[in-house]
């Protein structure tokens, strides 16, 4: 943890704000102070993912709560993100340091050329020596396209920058293995795999009722970053200086796989399906088992509306998923393309249908 050089930081909204909505100054500021301090020196690179922009918005909009409503986040969202970029501009600049703002979907981040994009976006600010600023972008992310929780995002970008560690800010300091009010509960120190917390009743909720995630989804999101060789520190936000020192604090997960394309997480982690296709039993084989591409004579059916470029559930013919894609062709095309193979649709139809209709770089197994 402490010979760290590239870290992604995540921050949830109740370590921000109010519990009536509206941002806590001081606590940016003392959480700004550690970071500034940890990059100082300048051999440690930081990126963090930031939620709170919902949160931020809702008091000067006079919303006594977070609305239910997506049309009311997004008013929320569009108010709050200025004034949370504002204040960490503010924050960083007591030290010289420039904060560079970050917006992201999901679709953003399934689609080649926005992958690319934010890629070469997150790698040139820290280049630069900006401090990036990540969030969700919540004024124009539908249901769809979202995310669902900063914790996954930040996930995702510790894999897509390559960061050496993930640290995960709560209001908790740890997982524990009951309900850390209670007395006779104590942290879970470290976890190896799934199996060390099989056993462990991890709540949904968080304290302060601002946010979306709960220890839930740090878990899931620590699972995520060590599936794919970023180790994960989860730990309450007064405990961050200690976590980014590497002392002893919160719950450490260890890695439990190795770093895959970038894309293909995030097409398994942060993609939503647009629609499904049903595969053979062939078919299911070859994209399971020998990892080949999706081929039109082993497609038994189509369902949804989607264009190309969209992502895709295939399943097998007991409708279980087992992989998911990048699809190459509209849903409208597909009837014409089941069972055939692509000499013939080239023959009949032109050179354009003699592809893949989900190529293996742009596929990933769900169960191997």
């Amino acid at each position: 943890m402490g010979e760290a050089r590239r870290i992604v930081v995540k921050v949830g909204s109740s370590s921000l704000t109010t519990a009536a909505g509206g941002l806590d100054a001081d606590r940016v500021d003392a959480l700004v102070d550690v970071l500034a301090k940890v990059r100082s020196g300048g051999e440690r690179e930081l990126v963090l993912v930031s939620s709170g922009a919902i949160a931020a918005g809702l008091a000067p909009l006079g919303l006594a709560r977070r609305p239910r409503d997506l049309a009311r986040q997004q008013a929320a969202a569009s108010v709050g993100q200025g004034l949370l970029v504002a204040r960490y501009t503010a924050s960083f600049a007591r030290y010289g340091v420039r904060v560079g703002q970050v917006l992201l979907t999901s679709d953003d981040m399934s689609r080649r050329a926005h992958h690319r994009n934010a890629s070469r976006t997150l790698d040139k600010l820290l280049a630069m020596g900006a401090f990036p600023v990540v969030n969700e972008n919540d004024t124009v992310a539908t249901d769809e396209i979202r995310f669902g929780d900063n914790d996954r995002l930040a996930a995702l970008v510790a894999h897509l920058v390559h960061a050496d560690l993930l640290v995960l800010l709560s209001d908790v300091d740890g997982v524990y293995d009951g309900d850390p009010a209670r007395p006779g509960t104590s942290r879970i120190a470290e976890v190896w795999g799934p199996e060390d917390l099989a056993h462990v009743d991890i709540g949904s909720a968080g304290k302060a009722g601002v946010g979306t995630g709960g220890m839930v989804t740090k878990v899931e999101a620590a699972r995520i970053a060590a599936a794919a060789g970023v180790p994960v520190v989860l730990t309450s936000a007064v405990h961050a200086g200690d976590a980014l020192a590497g002392a002893d604090t919160g719950t450490y997960f260890h890695p439990t796989g190795r770093r895959s394309a970038d894309r293909l997480l995030w097409l398994q982690h942060a993609s939503t399906p647009q629609g499904a296709l049903t595969l053979d039993d062939g078919a299911v084989r070859a994209v399971v088992e020998r990892r080949m591409s999706l081929l039109p004579a082993g497609i038994a059916g189509v369902e949804g509306e989607f264009s190309a470029g969209d992502p895709v559930e295939l399943r097998d013919r007991a409708g279980r998923p087992v992989a998911r894609g990048l699809v190459n062709f509209d849903a409208k095309e597909i009837p014409r393309l089941i069972g055939r193979s692509t000499h013939d649709l080239a023959r009949d139809l032109g050179p354009a249908y003699e592809r893949e209709v989900v190529h293996r770089d742009d596929l990933v197994v769900l169960h191997p």
